[in-house]
């Protein structure tokens, strides 16, 4: 790794221009548990550098007394922290912040927002459809084929998501996902290899290839199993890798995300690539991507989050 990166920051940098740090943690979205992981290890990894850094969980701390801290690292998955809600205060209260700002954190929160954006930007993602409750999901099947993804638009962590291969298991497939979110979404199954790039800075991080021997990469395969096969290098010939990385690079600035962040992509069997969602504020956890990227380029946990902190100090984020 380039130590002279602008992307990076060595790791014996004067920690103290960071100031109080508050690591915002926990929150009340159905991915809390998560958020607490990956908050904890990013706090670690904060305080073993010397940053003076606490946790912050808004769930049961008054906002208000954010007042107390002079930059935040935001570590809150989903709604309450991930959709620019959180962005929004830490902007009206003048505190830097990592990652992106309020309008990308609210669209990349939206799975069905991005996906509009991409597609009027002429970028590859898979047919979708808004479900409604009593609709005619045979229609929707027909439209786009079977089998199909099911998706709560704004939740994270593949949380409340499954897959149909029936018109007739649309119905309940809804129904589980409206349990999630008042917006859901059926997505045109692509099958062939699941991938995900990580972004930091302005470059894009190995690609790493993911295999599952379940229906998909669900929740208990991101953060339960030890069968899950997290391959990189990816296995992409060096021109397709930078193929995909290009396009998640364009992905990620279409949205307006910043700073640090994931696309997830698949490549079909004829070898094209499709776009799946972006995450403005992925886990961190010891089964995380973000980390495992990092590591294939030679970057160590803490110098990645001292990377990402130290991008509070180039300036605004709105």
């Amino acid at each position: 790794m380039n130590s002279e990166s602008k992307n990076t920051v060595n790791v014996e940098m004067n920690v103290r221009q960071f100031g109080r740090v508050a690591v915002l943690l926990g929150g009340t979205a159905a991915e809390r548990p998560i958020s607490l992981l990956s908050g904890q290890e990013v706090l670690n990894a904060l305080q073993a550098a010397g940053v003076n850094a606490e946790a912050f969980d808004p769930a049961e701390r008054s906002v208000a007394e954010l007042a107390n801290y002079d930059r935040a690292f935001i570590v809150l998955h989903g709604r309450g922290g991930e959709d620019g809600t959180m962005q929004g205060l830490l902007e009206l209260m003048k505190i830097p912040y990592t990652g992106s700002g309020v309008l990308a954190s609210a669209v990349g929160m939206d799975k069905a927002r991005t996906k509009l954006i991409w597609l009027g930007a002429g970028l590859p993602t898979p047919a979708y459809r808004r479900l409604l409750a009593g609709m005619d999901f045979n229609k929707v099947a027909t439209e786009l084929g079977l089998p199909l993804m099911i998706k709560p638009a704004h939740e994270g962590s593949s949380i409340g998501m499954c897959k149909v291969m029936k018109a007739e298991e649309l119905p309940q497939g809804y129904t589980t996902a409206a349990t999630y979110d008042s917006e859901v979404i059926a997505e045109r199954w692509i099958t062939g290899s699941e991938y995900t790039i990580v972004i930091l800075g302005d470059r894009a991080l190995p690609v790493i290839r993911l295999q599952t021997d379940r229906n998909f990469y669900d929740f208990e395969a991101k953060y339960q199993s030890n069968d899950t096969q997290y391959l990189c290098p990816c296995g992409l010939p060096e021109a397709k890798e930078k193929e995909l990385q290009a396009l998640a690079l364009e992905a990620f600035r279409i949205v307006g995300a910043r700073g640090w962040g994931r696309i997830d992509a698949m490549m079909d069997e004829q070898g094209q690539f499709w776009l799946l969602e972006v995450n403005t504020v992925p886990g961190m956890t010891d089964h995380s991507l973000v980390p495992m990227a990092a590591r294939a380029e030679g970057m160590a946990f803490q110098q990645l989050v001292l990377t990402i902190l130290a991008q509070t100090l180039e300036g605004s984020q709105t």
